[in-house]
């Protein structure tokens, strides 16, 4: 089964926030390893670019997204207005 392009970033986000959150609960029992400290501080940047650029490409990802217009749901083509993608043979 193959993901579409949305489906595969919006994967790779929920990859970064669950490293994101085990790296923090790590922290909060290893306060002073700095390795870890400094891997989540990257993780943190990488998941910030990566969720930009699907808000660029797909919208909001929900309430609190990021430099998104409170409007920015309706401009875009509704799901059944978007062009299906095809099938590669």
């Amino acid at each position: 089964m193959s993901d579409t392009p949305q489906a595969a970033l919006r994967r790779k986000i929920s990859a970064m926030q669950f490293a994101c959150w085990e790296l923090h609960l790590f922290l909060d029992t290893h306060p002073a390893n700095c390795e870890a400290a400094r891997r989540l501080e990257e993780y943190r940047q990488r998941l910030a670019r990566t969720v930009k650029d699907y808000e660029e490409a797909y919208g909001p990802l929900g309430q609190l997204s990021s430099e998104t217009s409170r409007w920015a749901w309706i401009s875009g083509p509704w799901p059944w207005e978007a062009e299906p993608e095809k099938e590669a043979e």
